[in-house]
């Protein structure tokens, strides 16, 4: 049973864990805080993968006073040598007292084995002390290996009546800085960015993250590393100087027909199109946790369309435009009974601008 101490160390915990939110891919974001009564001995949050875990930082931190301390974890231990040696190893050779774990680790190869080990090690072990909490820091690592596919978003700007560009295709700049800047947040966290090519011919956007005061406290050069960016683009026509190709991780996504220097061939659908599913298994098989999909109309449209998406984070901009181009390529609809109904989990005004975060109804 935790007390109200226990959460206040394990929100501790999960607080800390959020400062790797931009670089642990592919690992999850992890944090952990050692206590001993009531004072912190310890505490450390994994960086970046190959970088030591969260409870190796804590346990070098806190030295021999880890012997007879609670350990807030905010993943289950890990029980394996991968990378890094086994946290839950390192635990026990500590002579740690108590675990409390948010939540257990979905990756089968860790799953309860961890907690296993530090029980038969004679630990008292609390599980799935907060699973809600960890899964808001985490929900790339739990679709992945619950799902088998990863989170997706389906970022999208548009002015008041709906319009993200002129009929002519100008479209810089609906939003502001503010809103902008936020964009390199979900990039930044992001395993992969994914477009079509219809947003290459028309913006010409380089898919970078280019704003290191998002991440203040971290390495720089390793926050704005390159993301893989993959442009679906199933006949080939990515010109070659696109601003893409400036990032050695792009490629082309096309069918087995099509040819481009960078390609991943992928399976199309009935209409000649990348198939959505076979995307996402291919991102799962790169360990690809998150992916923000930035493009257009049309595939955006088809995201939404095929119910492979989890969040849809929309920047609406206080403007009219009048003729333009829609936000979403849809079917026409011919009965209101039919329209898809969505849920609003997050708004906040950006500068001048609101985002809006929306999950498909009775998504948790």
């Amino acid at each position: 049973m935790l007390k109200n101490l226990d959460r206040q160390f394990l929100a501790r915990a999960l607080r800390l864990a959020e400062k790797g939110l931009f670089t642990t891919d592919p690992n999850p974001r992890v944090g952990c805080v050692l206590v001993k009564g009531s004072s912190v001995v310890g505490e450390g949050f994994h960086v970046k993968a190959g970088d030591p875990h969260a409870e190796a930082l804590a346990l070098a931190q806190a030295g021999p006073e880890a012997k007879g301390a609670t350990a807030f974890v905010t993943l289950e231990p890990c029980s394996y040598h991968g990378r890094t040696p086994s946290c839950a190893a390192a635990l026990i050779e500590a002579g740690v007292k108590r675990v409390v774990a948010a939540m257990t680790d979905p990756h089968p190869r860790n799953s309860g084995q961890g907690f296993d080990m530090l029980e038969q090690a004679g630990i008292e072990v609390e599980r799935d002390a907060d699973p809600e909490g960890a899964q808001r820091l985490n929900p790339g690592h739990v679709s992945l290996h619950q799902r088998g596919r990863p989170y997706v978003r389906v970022k999208l700007a548009a002015t008041l009546d709906g319009r993200t560009s002129l009929l002519n295709g100008e479209s810089r700049w609906i939003t502001g800085p503010a809103a902008r800047r936020d964009v390199q947040k979900w990039r930044a966290r992001s395993s992969a960015l994914i477009t079509g090519i219809g947003t290459i011919l028309s913006d010409d956007p380089a898919l970078t993250v280019r704003d290191a005061t998002i991440g203040p406290h971290l390495d720089p050069d390793w926050l704005m590393r390159p993301r893989p960016v993959w442009v679906l683009d199933s006949k080939g026509r990515t010109p070659s100087d696109a601003k893409v190709w400036n990032n050695p991780k792009t490629e082309i996504v096309h069918g087995a027909t099509a040819s481009a220097e960078r390609g991943i061939v992928c399976a199309l659908d009935e209409s000649g199109y990348v198939d959505l599913g076979a995307l996402l298994k291919r991102c799962a098989a790169r360990e690809m946790s998150e992916v923000l999909f930035e493009c257009g109309p049309t595939l955006a449209g088809s995201v939404i369309k095929s119910g492979l998406w989890d969040e849809l984070i929309l920047y609406l901009a206080p403007k009219l435009m009048g003729p333009g181009k829609s936000l979403l390529h849809w079917p026409e609809i011919d009965n209101m009974s039919a329209l898809a109904e969505h849920e609003i989990v997050s708004v906040r005004q950006l500068g001048p601008d609101l985002r809006l975060i929306i999950k498909p109804k009775g998504l948790n």
